[in-house]
């Protein structure tokens, strides 16, 4: 395949299933503590190997300039890193929205990352593209490493959990929230105080950006209010998503009828287990049969 193959990769979203800011470095991130699981919603991404060593982007997101997209961004880190004179050609079928909370940035960099790790033959390990993931975002690390997890330091230090897996309404209002914007918001809470693990497991879920989202973007707000008289509304990272669990489909889709237009919506499961790891599972023994 290397040369030739076209690859076809999911970028999944994740939800945070709570987000507390604990403390800021020196350097000015914040210290969290917050829970990553992944959705069954995705955006796809196709790579074609290139011989001449360009990277080329061929659906790029408007407005977003190639010097700043993750995808572009990841691709390079990724050939200087490991000196490889091969480029590729990237297709994006961008699903998960901007600005939205879900990862999709930073999603779309990992799969980069993992994907062209095979497509080139580079061999690197899951822990190395994790620090060179780290690099782009603090939270390409947990998608890279695939699995449900407690994440503390800037989001990068993980620990897996095996989580319930229910079905969530994920609203999306009509803005897009700047996460840096947020972050240096003077009233954010900086100085929550630490929980361990079992204080989430009993309950202890709550968003330490919720309070400033909402006062910044009404439409939040908005959200957080209609989706409350269905259930328990949250907040992903620093939003615009908001979302409430069911366990059963069946409710989530009723109250899916009745989202107003003023708000996109999908009903979507909760997983454990990202579908970037059955991907590359899938595409390990694919490259091993090829090469027999």
């Amino acid at each position: 395949m290397n040369g030739g193959g076209l690859m076809i990769w999911p970028a999944p979203a994740k939800l945070n299933l709570m987000l507390r800011i604990i403390g800021r470095r020196p350097d000015g991130y914040h210290l969290l503590q917050t829970v990553f699981q992944f959705l069954d919603l995705s955006d796809t991404l196709r790579f074609q190997c290139r011989e001449d060593g360009e990277i080329r982007h061929l659906d790029p997101i408007p407005g977003v300039t190639l010097e700043t997209d993750l995808v572009v961004r990841a691709a390079r880190l990724l050939q200087l890193a490991s000196g490889t004179a091969l480029g590729v050609e990237i297709g994006l079928d961008k699903r998960l929205p901007m600005g939205g909370g879900l990862g999709g940035g930073s999603s779309d960099a990992a799969t980069t990352l993992v994907a062209l790790n095979q497509l080139w033959e580079i061999g690197f390990s899951r822990e190395r593209l994790s620090r060179l993931g780290l690099a782009l975002g603090a939270d390409v690390p947990v998608f890279i490493n695939g699995g449900a997890a407690w994440a503390e330091g800037v989001g990068e230090q993980l620990r897996p959990l095996v989580l319930p897996t229910p079905w969530y309404l994920l609203l999306l209002p009509d803005c897009r929230v700047s996460t840096a914007e947020i972050f240096g918001d003077p009233d954010l809470t900086r100085d929550s105080p630490r929980i361990k693990i079992r204080d989430f497991l009993s309950g202890r879920r709550g968003n330490d950006c919720l309070s400033v989202v909402c006062r910044r973007y009404p439409q939040v707000a908005d959200a957080m209010e209609w989706l409350g008289r269905f259930g328990q509304p949250r907040l992903t990272g620093t939003g615009a998503c908001v979302f409430a669990a069911f366990e059963k489909e069946a409710p989530a889709r009723q109250i899916l009828e009745q989202v107003p237009e003023r708000f996109q919506a999908w009903v979507v499961r909760g997983l454990n287990r990202s579908p970037l790891l059955e991907a590359m599972e899938e595409a390990t023994i694919s490259w091993g049969v090829a090469k027999r």
